[in-house]
């Protein structure tokens, strides 16, 4: 039950576009960027296959998460998902805190790469430029979420941009297509590097998790929120695809596993200039920061609202129904994060933490079916079976994270 009833509520006034740009901004972003180059290193020519295949794993996880919102359209979506599971407050405020902390992670890698894409164009110092970045990040994520909704719509319609010009460039190479397109001599050593390259491209979709801590804010969340979660997941596999295909026919994969900036390289083999390419690049960085921000901020609001965290967290301001307090928190916290960590290892944080959270989600879900099998919802996975692949899915990531990677 809410515990601030007289509190102002937050504003319903995301339709099922705007979630589905906003869902899309959370998943096609500063991933693809700068991932589709590690991704071709592990995978070579097969690149596609491997972002097919973390996509098709994303998918039952997503399916779940879409479910799972239909039945409890509320914010701090995993934690929630969680409580009603096993109604455990205190497995549902250790959720909480793993979600939240992935996104301040998360936001902090991505304001890391800010640095390099500002410095392309305005050097400055790192400490600077990453205090310039919390701040304005702040400062929209307070605006409203309207606001920042048409934000992040704006600047996903420039990343989807991005990504169409990187295939023009692509298709207008002059590199000759037959040789990567050759797949003669397929072997099971090549299976095993689709599936290395897949884990590596999953953390291009994860984004999706953040779409349902802002179901409080959705207009018909349990009928919108489900259908804007699939439209984000097939729109971004899509471009996700397109991209590594035109990349292994647009260069040699080994001068595409080399480069730091495996987009811009693409664009410049076709002649073009690399700009435009990296203006782009600096938009979805901060895009990716903005949606982490946000996704944060409103989880330690729903979690507080529910009694679960402490009171001020869900203090909303009258004038821009938004979380404010909330919301300048998670912004210091990720400032420090991102001034004190590499890069390198706030990315592998986050995807260990977030395949931790999938996991107890499509085990949430398994516990809600066999609880409530009758329970009307706008959204079913109908069969069990599809959390159940999920969870198996995901315990298969993190083991292959744990054991082959070396996180820690």
């Amino acid at each position: 039950m809410n515990q601030h009833e007289n509190q102002p509520a937050l504003k319903r006034s995301l339709s099922l576009w705007s979630i589905s740009f906003y869902g899309i901004g959370t998943i096609v972003g500063a991933g693809i960027y700068v991932l589709i180059g590690k991704v071709g290193l592990e995978a070579g020519i097969y690149m596609p296959l491997s972002f097919l295949l973390a996509g098709v794993i994303a998918a039952f996880t997503a399916l779940s998460y879409a479910e799972m919102s239909s039945r409890f359209p509320r914010s701090a979506g995993s934690a929630i998902f969680v409580f009603e599971a096993w109604h455990s407050a205190k497995a549902s405020q250790i959720t909480a805190i793993m979600v939240a902390l992935s996104g301040i992670i998360s936001a902090a890698a991505i304001s890391n790469g800010f640095v390099g894409y500002l410095n392309l164009f305005i050097p400055l110092p790192p400490f600077t430029a990453i205090t310039l970045l919390a701040l304005i990040l702040a400062v929209i994520a307070a605006w409203g979420i309207k606001e920042s909704a048409v934000v992040i719509t704006l600047i996903t319609l420039i990343e989807v941009g991005g990504l169409l010009f990187v295939i023009y460039c692509g298709l207008t190479s002059d590199y000759d297509i037959s040789r990567p397109l050759n797949f003669e001599g397929f072997s099971s050593s090549n299976l095993l590097s689709i599936g290395v390259g897949s884990f590596l491209a999953f953390y291009a979709f994860i984004g999706f998790e953040d779409m349902v801590n802002v179901a409080e804010e959705v207009k018909d969340p349990r009928r919108n929120l489900p259908r804007a979660i699939i439209i984000a997941i097939v729109v971004s596999s899509i471009l996700y695809i397109s991209v590594a295909l035109i990349a292994v026919i647009s260069l040699p994969i080994e001068q595409l596993a080399n480069s730091d900036a495996p987009l811009a390289t693409i664009v410049k083999s076709a002649g073009y200039s690399t700009a435009f390419i990296g203006l782009i690049s600096l938009f979805a960085v901060v895009n990716g920061a903005l949606v982490q921000l946000i996704m944060a901020s409103r989880l330690l609001y729903g979690m507080a609202s529910q009694g679960l965290f402490p009171s001020f967290l869900a203090h909303v301001n009258a004038k821009t129904q938004t979380p404010i307090i909330a919301t300048t928190i998670i912004a210091l916290l990720i400032w420090v994060f991102a001034t004190l960590l590499p890069i390198t290892l706030l990315a592998k944080t986050t995807s260990f933490i977030m395949l931790s959270v999938f996991a107890v989600v499509n085990l949430a879900l398994i516990m809600v079916k066999r609880q409530q099998r009758d329970l009307a919802v706008d959204c079913k996975t109908y069969s069990v079976s599809i959390p159940i692949i999920g969870l198996f899915l995901c315990l298969l990531l993190l083991a292959l994270q744990t054991i082959s990677l070396d996180i820690f």
